[in-house]
């Protein structure tokens, strides 16, 4: 059985162990795992699910970023070229057994193992059972929800520390080929095609060509994401403003379709 009041009390136990709180980006991954986790809740209660599951959703997302708080002590920045976040999340938990801080009962461990380490993967590996795809799903969309609201409320260096240090970098960046025609093709974009510094931006916005529930879908029309997020900023770049207005259509217009299914 889960005991998620226990699981919340662990994890405010493991921040205590990072010294540099006041770190770029420390405080936003903090903010941002509590609201995956009421995104989990939330998707998982309208799914249906048994109070168990509701419990192993927000499981799930609390402990889904955990190797992001490593990361930014090793690099002092989020740098997903060099360090997967979730692959090292799941080692710090099961390698030592730290999970057991988290939750007594091990039964549920290889579905949090592979919920967390495909969260973040441009597509989920094949070859899960119904019940660790679902948990699976779930994190994903409760993860990529919130990605959109960290990038519509957060400072933009708070967003990629050490990246960006200012909102004119983004603005006097282009729109690299390969990603453009990555969202054109309605594609998610891998993040090893990331070239420029819009690209990064562009290629959370592509997050809505995985969506796996039409209860996020409605999430991200009601909350107006897209066309806030690609509001943010003013293109300097003629050719690349002209872009950024294609993605806002052909987005708006996914996002439309898919409610209609």
């Amino acid at each position: 059985m889960i005991n998620i009041q226990k699981a919340r009390i662990s994890f405010k136990e493991f921040l205590n162990r990072y010294e540099d709180k006041d770190a770029l980006g420390f405080n936003l991954k903090i903010v941002h795992t509590y609201h995956v986790v009421d995104n989990a809740k939330m998707i998982a209660k309208k799914l249906g699910l048994s109070e168990e599951d509701v419990n192993l959703a927000e499981l799930i997302a609390l402990l889904h970023d955990i190797g992001r708080f490593e990361e930014l002590e090793f690099f002092k920045q989020f740098d997903s070229l060099k360090f997967d976040h979730a692959s090292y999340g799941v080692k710090m938990l099961f390698e030592n057994n730290m999970i057991r801080n988290f939750i007594d009962d091990n039964s549920y461990d290889e579905i949090i193992k592979m919920a967390i380490s495909n969260h973040n993967k441009l597509s989920i590996q094949d070859g899960l059972d119904d019940k660790t795809l679902l948990h699976t799903k779930i994190i994903r969309d409760a993860d990529k929800l919130d990605n959109f609201r960290v990038k519509k409320e957060e400072k933009i260096e708070e967003i990629f520390p050490a990246k960006v240090k200012n909102k004119s970098d983004m603005e006097n960046s282009t729109l690299s080929d390969r990603v453009y025609k990555t969202v054109k093709e309605e594609s998610c974009v891998d993040i090893f095609d990331r070239r420029t510094t819009l690209d990064y931006w562009v290629c959370v916005l592509a997050f809505i060509f995985d969506l796996n529930f039409k209860e996020s879908y409605e999430i991200v029309k009601n909350n107006n994401y897209i066309n806030i997020l690609i509001n943010r900023f003013n293109y300097n770049d003629l050719e690349t403003k002209t872009r950024m207005e294609d993605i806002r259509k052909l987005m708006n217009n996914f996002i439309n379709r898919k409610l209609k299914q």
